[in-house]
């Protein structure tokens, strides 16, 4: 694994955290594109009550633009692997720690 390009640790920080953004973005856009209630941070109580599926659309556009950004800023390709590791990484951290989380959430 190779760490060039001139990448600086903040550039892998900011790639965690553009996989964590980008897959966070993913259940809420299929349930509210769905029009299915689900979690957001501004539901009552949050993460835990249920939002509109407009609210759920719209934080996860939130979480795309947030997320490509970040992916940018990151300088993720497939020739930097420890990039694209961390990445995934972030990815993966957050869909474990999410699915715990909504294990609790209000059911309809």
């Amino acid at each position: 694994m190779e760490i060039s390009n001139n990448k600086k640790w903040y550039h892998y920080v900011a790639a965690f955290f553009a996989g964590m953004f980008l897959a966070n973005a993913i259940p809420h856009l299929i349930n509210g594109i769905s029009g299915d209630p689900f979690p957001t941070p501004f539901a009552d109580p949050p993460g835990k009550g249920l939002s509109a599926p407009w609210v759920n659309v719209l934080w996860s556009f939130f979480n795309i633009i947030v997320g490509y950004f970040l992916f940018q800023y990151a300088k993720i390709t497939i020739k930097n692997k420890l990039s694209l590791i961390i990445f995934i990484i972030g990815a993966l951290v957050i869909s474990i720690v999410l699915s715990i989380v909504f294990l609790d959430k209000v059911k309809l």
